[in-house]
This record gives structure tokens, sequence and C-alpha cells, in this order.
């Protein structure tokens, strides 16, 4: 029968199409939803609705896809040229330029129906600028030498949608918690940059880990330290409790482990710290989950000092 016929096709399609946004590979989604999280309990002082929660969480999937397959799209001539992305469904035949803009346009509008709930002015306006921020990230790879930071605004802008989705307002917070993000992402993907430094020099585009070149260990440790600096800034102005502080003396130490890893420059230490990365995240929102948890707003004692 034709339908039969048509069903392997059918799943090789879907295939390409889970590859090429990457839902095989979930760590964008992860570091893209650790700061959005971090958000919605900061801003709601521990006590977030729900179905925001699951708003935000499943924007953060459509969003990084989305952007995943409108980065491939503008990387197609480059993928070609190095070995870790050569086989990518779009450089690699598999998935036409016609079937990735539609496969972009259609993941844009389903995150642009999940804003309805949570529908005001402001969020539009944000929505608007987020979806820009990761259209145009991976053509930034053309001309600014850190494009790790322009990566750091768009992986980190779930934080001012999150508190205007929670407050109605973005308050200075959420821009000081923007700003961490966007030093930790610098932090991170120049981990995952260093792994391609070599065929990046060949063809020609800009990466942090080129910009800093010998001095690429020592900037990524600068990076996690201003991060966490910023965080912990936050944590004292709301003064919170020594468990707040507590998560992040976990993803401190967890960044000296990364040290431990790059300084030799090698690919696949690299990309392990990279992918460890998750962990950080991860250990910053449970020291603000348990914080708000066991010491409610009003509720001493708060700091040890």
């Amino acid at each position: 029968m034709p339908s039969s016929l048509s069903l392997p096709h059918l799943r090789d399609r879907l295939d390409q199409y889970e590859k090429l946004m990457r839902l095989d590979k979930p760590i964008g989604s992860l570091l893209l939803l650790w700061p959005t999280l971090w958000a919605l309990w900061l801003a709601s002082l521990g006590q977030p609705d729900w179905w925001l929660v699951g708003i935000f969480s499943l924007g953060t999937v459509l969003m990084r896809s989305a952007g995943c397959v409108i980065n491939d799209y503008a990387d197609r001539d480059f993928d070609l040229h190095v070995a870790r992305t050569k086989a990518r469904p779009l450089t690699a035949g598999k998935v036409s330029t016609k079937e990735a803009l539609g496969l972009f346009a259609f993941l844009v509008l389903c995150s642009f129906l999940l804003i309805i709930p949570i529908w005001s002015t402001l969020i539009f306006v944000l929505a608007l600028v987020a979806l820009f921020l990761a259209a145009s990230y991976p053509f930034t790879k053309r001309f600014f030498a850190i494009p790790q930071a322009y990566l750091g605004i768009a992986f980190g802008f779930g934080i001012p949608m999150s508190y205007a989705a929670q407050l109605g307002s973005v308050p200075a917070e959420a821009w000081w918690l923007l700003l961490a993000n966007v030093f930790w992402a610098v932090a991170y993907d120049t981990e995952y940059a260093m792994v391609d430094r070599p065929d990046d020099l060949k063809i020609g585009i800009k990466t942090s880990a080129i910009t800093f070149g010998r001095y690429d260990v020592t900037a990524i440790m600068i990076c996690y330290a201003a991060a966490f600096a910023l965080i912990a800034w936050v944590g004292l102005d709301l003064r919170r409790s020594w468990l707040f502080f507590a998560g992040l003396a976990g993803a401190t130490g967890l960044a000296l482990y990364h040290y431990s890893l790059i300084r030799g420059r090698q690919g696949p230490p690299c990309f392990k710290a990279f992918l460890h990365n998750n962990w950080v995240g991860a250990s910053i929102f449970a020291g603000i989950v348990l914080d708000f948890w066991c010491y409610p707003v009003g509720a001493p004692p708060r700091l040890p000092f």
C-alpha cells in the first residue's frame, strides 16, 4: 500500500528533523533552561506559578531547537569543513534549505503560541527581542570577536521574560542575572569552541577560543568567577540564606574541576567540561530551591553574617 511504503520515508524525515533540532543532544536545552528556572524561582520568591514553569520549560526546548535549525542553515557551508559537524543533516544534504527554513518557522510559531496565555505588551516585545537574538546569533561568528557573549544574551533572555511573566515588570536583579549568564555562556562555550579551534582557524570564523588565544583557560576561569560573583550579589541583595550560597559554592567547585579538564587544551576533556556545565546550572538552581523551601521570605534566619 502507498501509505506503508511512505512510512519509512516519514520516519527518516522525522529522524533528520530531530537531529537538526538537536533533540538527541539535550545539553543545549538544559543550559538554556537552568537560568530560566533561576529567574522563575527568584522572581516569585520561591513560589512560581507551575503553569509558568511548564510554559517556559517547553518554550526553552522550542526556541533552542529553532536556534539550532537556523544555526545550521547559516553555517551549512562552514560545517562541511569541521570534523565534528560535517555529518549534520543540512550540510550533509539530508535536509534541504527549504525544509530547514520551514521547520524554523514552525518552531517559532509554536513558541509564540505558547505566550498567548501570558500575553502582555512587555512579554510580546521581549519575545520579539528573543527571536531576533536567536535568529541573528549564527551570523555574529562572521564579524564578532566573541560571539559567545551574544549567545549568552540569547540563551539568557528567558530571565527577563520570566520576571515579566511573574511580576509584570523586569527589575534590576533580572538584568544582573542576565549579565551573569553572559559570563557563564562565554565560559562554557569557549570550552566548546576549544574543541573546534583548529578547524575554525582554517575556515576563518571567529570564536572566543581564537580571540583569547593562549589566555583561553584564564579567560574561562575569570568568566566563571564573574558569573558566580554576580549571582552572589543578587543573593545578598535579596538577603538569602546560606543554602543559596551553598549551591553557588557547589558550582564553584565544579568550575575548578573544569580547570583540571581544560588546562591541557585537548578536545575530548574540553568537550567533557562543556557538557558538565549542566551540573553547574543544576547546583545553582538546587541552592535557590532549597533556600526558599527552608527559609521562606520573612522567616529568619537568613544570612549567617
